[in-house]
């Protein structure tokens, strides 16, 4: 599914994709809560690298999980 913000298209499918694997990755290691609430910095990490042109799931889920280890914020 694409969605419009502003000029910008944003494939919303490859995004959830990823944050769901990196969340599930990091509940599982212990590194996040195991509740069903978005954590905004680890969405934040995969949605600014979506936006540099980042577009595989699978890619985006590793280097969201390696920043949000690191402690990097979006």
């Amino acid at each position: 599914m694409l969605v419009e913000r502003g000029l910008q298209v944003m494939n919303v499918e490859v995004v959830g994709d990823a944050y769901a694997i990196a969340s599930n990755y990091l509940r599982r290691s212990g590194a996040l809560p195991d509740n069903l609430v978005t954590d905004d910095r680890l969405l934040g990490l995969i949605v600014q690298m979506f936006r540099r042109g980042e577009f595989n799931r699978l890619r985006l889920a590793n280097l969201a999980i390696a920043k949000f280890e690191a402690g990097e914020h979006a």
